[in-house]
């Protein structure tokens, strides 16, 4: 068998059965088949630590597994000098097995798309808040911040029996919350809901920026980037920017 075919078949196999696949040649002895079951090996070999690592960020879910519907909070945006607060609430089912679900912090954009295809395809129920620079002025960020969980909350077709929250416990919420420093690192369902929500925004802001050109909504997401704090000096702010948070700029 050539080298190639030998390579399409270990490719071709699933997790479950690619140590079978490897096992029919170790008795190959050129070089080329060697080095490919040294490369499967080291594939097999990163994807038993991920399911290592996400079995250890199940950690929160397994002890509350008697609730039936456990859900992940998480928001992004509360940094930024314009664009909405954005949160998101996420329940996986009990079975779920989503790789390389992490705090959204920690990922490339481009993981962080892939993972939200898959968390919209296998969650059982996601919730989106979404509250505007003008109610963020008004409320300020942390009321904002709360409104957008409730509202993501709120809109889950599936009602949670406990949420599981990174680092807040949301007032005017009747369902048993857990308090999480760091949970997008630690629970899967907030990482999911950390995904979830950063994408969700990152896509409105690129839409502001085809509006709004100037400030490189693009680029920066709304953040204070050199860029765009030298756009707010020359061009004074938008509709979207959120006016307590630039006074020290316009």
């Amino acid at each position: 068998m050539r080298i190639s075919e030998i390579k399409s078949q270990l490719e071709a196999a699933d997790w479950d059965g690619l140590e079978q696949v490897m096992e029919s040649f170790r008795l190959d002895k050129r070089a080329g088949v060697q080095k490919l079951l040294v490369q499967f090996e080291k594939k097999k070999a990163a994807y038993e630590a991920e399911l290592e690592r996400l079995e250890a960020m199940r950690q929160f879910e397994e002890t509350y597994k008697e609730s039936p519907y456990i859900c992940g909070i998480d928001e992004v945006g509360r940094g930024p000098l314009c664009g909405p607060v954005v949160a998101c609430a996420v329940i996986l089912p009990k079975d779920a097995r989503i790789l390389y679900l992490n705090d959204s912090k920690q990922l490339s954009e481009k993981k962080r798309e892939a993972l939200y295809d898959e968390i919209m395809e296998k969650a059982a129920a996601v919730g989106i808040g979404v509250v505007s620079p003008e109610d963020i002025d008004e409320l300020n960020i942390l009321q904002a911040t709360f409104k957008a969980m409730r509202i993501a909350i709120e809109s889950l077709e599936v009602k949670p029996t406990l949420l599981l929250n990174d680092a807040v416990t949301i007032p005017g919420v009747n369902i048993k919350q857990v308090n999480i420093i760091k949970g997008d690192a630690k629970s899967i369902s907030i990482a999911a809901a950390s995904i979830v929500a950063k994408v969700t925004r990152d896509r409105m802001m690129v839409e502001y920026d085809k509006i709004f050109p100037q400030y490189g909504f693009a680029r920066n997401k709304g953040y204070g980037t050199k860029e765009h704090i030298e756009a707010l000096r020359k061009y004074g702010s938008c509709p979207i920017h959120r006016k307590t948070f630039i006074t020290h700029f316009v």
